[in-house]
């Protein structure tokens, strides 16, 4: 007889937290997972932002006990009645965990959970990462689903840094960032690796750098909330303790001017936030060229196929020649709640077009003036 799996649907909160060496070693066996599937990062989240009696963890287990797939999740009424992954906004991908010794038995048993658990609401995966795990549980599902387009990322091979100066497209763009480069060195900017100790503290400064670099210009509203901080702090130590994130702080005259998170994965690694004192800017160094230097160097002995830029189209990240890739939003529905899966397409189809009314908007004003 084939072995049987068995599904948890995990609804409080301390057994969520309970869960934390289990979900580990799961986290360790799925290739595709990032740093935003991790415990410390999922759970600490949950804590800053989930709602009482929301939580729809779907645990599914092999025989003998040992997680071997796993979908965070968390209900919500609006605009739609709808399963989304924990991690919300502030996480650039989102995903299911798989083990990759069990796959076939783990897929299916989380697909058939899955179609449980959502009874009368949508499941709705957001920014999924092509070649994601959740990928499987969409070409596994029977009922009506749909694949929209969602957040792009830019990406980089995870290269030395004078290996990713080489790819520029012009010498003369090379020469720029070499010049740069001993800019940094001659300003005396030295850069230090936070020990596991000190590094709720160095994310302090992060937080309050990032606070003074942005003052007075527009700036993403939720780093600079309580709620955030206070989710940073928590869930970056335990990641740096087991490997998922690197914190760096940057020197000059002996004063903290800039902090970097660095979250890391086997396959990919990633800037996530940093901090920067307007002096260094006023010293003419280029903080965009300080900081991917050292995340090319977190990356150099790791083994990471791909240093992500992370989502955003930002121009200054196009000189580097990234590979824009496409996050995936992953629409499943049950038969009876298919109507649920027309109004979420006509929403995003709305979206879409405000998108496009705006730009064109902005472009004729630009024409004018």
């Amino acid at each position: 007889m084939k072995p049987s799996y068995s599904t948890e649907l995990i609804t409080a909160d301390a057994d969520f937290a309970a869960l934390a060496p289990d979900w580990a070693r799961l986290y360790r066996r799925c290739a595709a997972a990032t740093p935003f599937q991790s415990h410390a990062w999922l759970h600490s989240w949950w804590l800053s932002y989930g709602r009482r009696g929301r939580l729809r963890l779907l645990l599914v287990r092999a025989p003998g006990g040992e997680p071997v797939a796993a979908a965070p999740l968390m209900a919500v009424r609006r605009p739609l009645p709808a399963l989304v992954p924990l991690g919300g906004a502030i996480s650039d991908y989102g995903d299911v965990l798989l083990d990759d010794t069990h796959t076939e038995g783990a897929v299916t048993a989380l697909t058939e959970g899955l179609a449980a658990a959502a009874r009368t609401a949508l499941i709705d995966f957001r920014e999924v990462r092509p070649g994601a795990a959740a990928e499987r549980i969409f070409d596994r599902w029977d009922g009506p689903r749909h694949r929209v387009s969602d957040s792009v990322c830019l990406e980089l091979p995870a290269l030395p840094m004078d290996e990713l100066v080489a790819r520029l497209p012009s010498a003369k763009a090379q020469q720029r960032v070499r010049a740069k480069l001993r800019k940094l060195h001659a300003l005396g900017v030295r850069r230090t690796v936070v020990r596991p100790d000190d590094v709720d503290d160095a994310l302090h400064r992060l937080l309050e750098l990032h606070r003074l670099q942005w003052q007075g210009r527009k700036v993403t509203g939720e780093h600079l909330r309580p709620r955030f901080g206070e989710h940073l702090v928590r869930s970056v130590g335990p990641m740096v303790r087991s490997g998922d994130a690197v914190v760096t702080e940057f020197r000059l005259d002996d004063d903290v001017v800039a902090v970097d998170l660095t979250l890391v994965s086997p396959r990919l690694a990633g800037g996530y936030l940093y901090g920067a004192h307007p002096r260094l800017r006023e010293r003419k160094a280029d903080v965009a060229v300080m900081l991917l230097d050292a995340c090319a160097e977190h990356t150099r002995t790791g083994g990471h196929g791909t240093l992500s830029l992370l989502r955003g189209n930002e121009p200054y990240k196009h000189h580097w020649r990234p590979e824009p890739v496409v996050n995936q939003r992953l629409l499943l529905a049950r038969r009876r709640t298919a109507p649920l899966l027309g109004a979420a397409l006509a929403e995003v189809a709305a979206r879409r077009r405000a998108k496009e009314l705006l730009r064109r908007k902005e472009h004729d004003g630009g024409g004018r003036s």
